[in-house]
């Protein structure tokens, strides 16, 4: 059955032009090369498994992370920061996820935790790193030959990947008020700057995600050699993260009837779905760079066998 699907003539067509196409961010490497260490990294990765974990993770670390952040909001200069972060959040997550989290934050924000020097700061900062230092960890398991550090030095990367998120959350969050002031001071009619102040929203959030993630894959691995900060992975799992986000905001908020099977602990489900899909796609584009990494250098070892 395979040698039939194989022989076939549009399965040979895909295969001869694949041979032949180059993607951008492919180090020049044909697509067929890339794609079959892709496809070995899908199916003996253990994909699911490791994105599993990585969403427990993450999830553990959600509420840490909010009190990490709103414990520097008094020393962050911006006007109405709470209210973009609410309103930049509530763009991207399911309504129930939202809701679910809103009053948690807003409890956050109302009572303080803490300064900067507290204990309570610098046990939340470093529980706010189990999610990215399980990410690390899930890349480090991927199915191509990835090295490692030692605990200490991950989790120093992952503090660092901390602090990148919460000062690329802020710009985003500044240059969202900035522009909206902007927009509505130049188009005085309110239908314009709309539209201009959604699109305009879209493309901070866009460009946050590829920034956090494009961090996430240069600063993840422990060898840099062959590693881009600007990647093909990080483009992959930036487009698919949204449009996931997008996609299953849209169908939990018309279609989805997890309150209705499970109660309010349904809004807890559809939290760690949402969380679960997202690092799964974000696995997804690492293994596209991992995958990129490992036929390149596979092509130079054929090309200086003695060398390699």
């Amino acid at each position: 059955m395979i040698q039939f699907i194989l022989g076939s003539t549009i399965i040979s067509f895909i295969i001869k032009y694949s041979k032949k196409i180059i993607l951008p961010g492919f180090e020049k490497l044909p697509l067929y090369n890339v794609a079959g260490f892709f496809w070995k990294g899908i199916m003996q990765g253990t994909l699911a498994m490791r994105a599993s974990a990585v969403s427990f993770s993450f999830f553990l670390a959600i509420f840490p992370s909010i009190i990490f952040v709103f414990t520097l909001i008094p020393y962050i200069p911006i006007a109405h920061f709470q209210d973009q972060l609410l309103n930049l959040l509530q763009s991207f997550m399911p309504h129930n996820a939202y809701e679910a989290t809103k009053d948690t934050i807003l409890d956050i924000v109302t009572n303080q935790r803490g300064g900067l020097l507290s204990i309570g700061f610098f046990s939340a900062l470093y529980f706010s790193t189990n999610g990215f230092n399980a990410l690390i960890t899930a890349f480090n398991n991927t199915y191509h030959d990835i090295e490692t550090r030692t605990g200490f030095q991950q989790r120093l990367v992952s503090i660092f990947l901390v602090v990148i998120a919460t000062l690329l959350m802020m710009t985003a969050i500044a240059l969202i008020i900035i522009s909206e002031i902007a927009l509505r001071k130049i188009f005085k009619q309110d239908e314009i700057a709309y539209y201009l102040i959604l699109g305009g929203r879209w493309i901070i959030v866009f460009a946050l995600f590829y920034f956090l993630i494009s961090f996430t894959f240069y600063l993840g691995p422990s060898r840099k050699s062959g590693w881009k900060f600007a990647s093909a992975g990080s483009m992959l799992a930036t487009v698919l993260s949204l449009m996931m986000s997008v996609g299953f905001a849209f169908y939990v908020n018309h279609f989805g009837t997890y309150n209705k099977l499970y109660g309010s602990i349904g809004t807890l489900i559809v939290v760690l779905l949402w969380i679960y899909f997202n690092s799964l796609v974000v696995l997804l584009g690492f293994d596209l760079n991992a995958s990129i990494h490992k036929a390149k250098r596979d092509k130079e070892s054929l090309q200086n066998p003695i060398s390699a």
